[in-house]
């Protein structure tokens, strides 16, 4: 009977959908990511996406975001290269930084449900990336310059 019970609740989490099944991946670590602003602090909850396996998977097939939430992807030395939307569902705001936590540019990406998206390359080499919802950035005056130190745990 247990082993049943058991085999019904992992069939119905799997019939619910990628949303809630990633809400229960393991793998990525939790932080804090604090962005400076010329005249505030915002402090964000983050998961930490450090391999190229979840850096690839990012926010992909989420449905929601919290506002003081968002992903950092994180680099072991500088890099280049772009990013883009594929089965994202929900618009994002990125904003790249360097190795001192310089922010280099921002976007504000839309979800991108075809074949071929958008790129969204900083033209720069970069350290890191944020997501967090778009308009965020906007709505805390968040601009090129600014800081973002993340902290795990």
């Amino acid at each position: 009977m247990r082993g049943f019970l058991v085999l019904l609740l992992l069939a119905s989490l799997l019939a619910v959908g990628p949303s809630f099944a990633s809400a229960l991946e393991p793998g990525f670590a939790r932080g804090t990511a604090t962005i400076s602003t010329g005249s505030r602090q915002v402090v964000l909850r983050v998961e930490l996406a450090r391999t190229p396996a979840q850096r690839s998977r990012g926010l992909m097939g989420r449905r929601s975001l919290a506002p003081l939430a968002g992903m950092v992807f994180q680099y072991s030395s500088s890099t280049t290269g772009a990013f883009w939307m594929k089965n994202t569902l929900i618009p994002l705001d990125i904003a790249f930084y360097d190795g001192r936590g310089r922010i280099l540019r921002t976007f504000t990406m839309q979800p991108c449900r075809t074949e071929i998206c958008p790129l969204y390359d900083p033209g720069d080499a970069f350290r890191g990336a944020l997501e967090v919802n778009a308009g965020s950035f906007r709505r805390w005056g968040v601009e090129r310059g600014d800081r973002i130190v993340v902290r795990v745990g």
